[in-house]
């Protein structure tokens, strides 16, 4: 009896020990194929995101199937207004942190306490890795994967193409993503062309594309769109990011 109870345990124990190797194994592909997708795209356009395959998925089960708009505009082809009415919107401190701004977050926590939320604590970087990685939601998991693609982007990427790819894969509206798309559906310009309260009006929407719109923007929108033309102002404008 004493031998069988020992021949289990051992049995037992080499489950788990296989168990945890396979995990390990597992562990060591995501991590050699994340990084050498990530480092890829430093010069690959994305041909297409995590958040434009999900809403073309969710295009099917609402009935209302549409092919997603996406036309990528390198930096270089796009108004100089664009890159920094994002900024001045949704990251000030883009040219300074390495992916995460600890101020904005520890703000945005305080503010939870209270009962509100504000919007700032998401970086760019961390959005880029959301949109063109990621599900939606709110999990732990899902915040543990983004810090993750957020760490390996800023390692493998710089600011340029963060904010390229940013500006090619952000939703604008439905089913509308990219600032080559959303400069031709909404104001019938190419992305070189936008003025910068065009761009700031792009950048307004950012929020919630799917609530807001650029073609019948509220007043909550227009008030928006007037802070972000201070707020570039105020960042001495594009010459704000002529260093990333």
């Amino acid at each position: 009896m004493a031998k069988k109870t020992s021949s289990k345990k051992i049995s037992f124990g080499r489950r788990i020990f296989n168990f945890f190797k396979w995990i390990l194994k597992l562990a060591i592909l995501f991590f050699v194929i994340s990084v050498l997708l990530v480092f890829a795209m430093r010069w690959i356009n994305p041909i297409i995101s995590s958040i434009m395959i999900q809403r073309q998925i969710a295009g099917l089960f609402d009935g209302e199937f549409e092919l997603v708009k996406y036309h990528w505009v390198s930096y270089d082809d796009v108004s100089k207004y664009m890159p920094i009415a994002i900024v001045a919107a949704e990251d000030q401190n883009f040219p300074n942190h390495f992916g995460f701004d600890f101020k904005q977050i520890e703000k945005a926590l305080k503010e939870n306490k209270r009962g509100r939320r504000i919007r700032g604590a998401s970086t760019i970087s961390q959005q880029v890795a959301k949109n063109l990685f990621l599900w939606e939601g709110k999990s732990f998991v899902r915040k543990g994967v983004e810090a993750y693609f957020t760490l390996l982007i800023e390692l493998l990427w710089d600011k340029e193409r963060i904010l390229e790819v940013h500006m090619n894969i952000a939703e604008m509206g439905d089913k509308i993503f990219g600032v080559g798309t959303a400069s031709v559906a909404y104001f019938k310009i190419p992305a070189a062309k936008l003025s910068i309260r065009q761009a700031a009006l792009l950048a307004a929407v950012l929020p919630n594309p799917k609530k807001y719109s650029a073609v019948k923007p509220t007043g909550y929108v227009r008030g928006r769109q007037n802070w972000i033309v201070r707020q570039i102002n105020s960042l001495g404008g594009p010459e704000y990011l002529k260093d990333i």
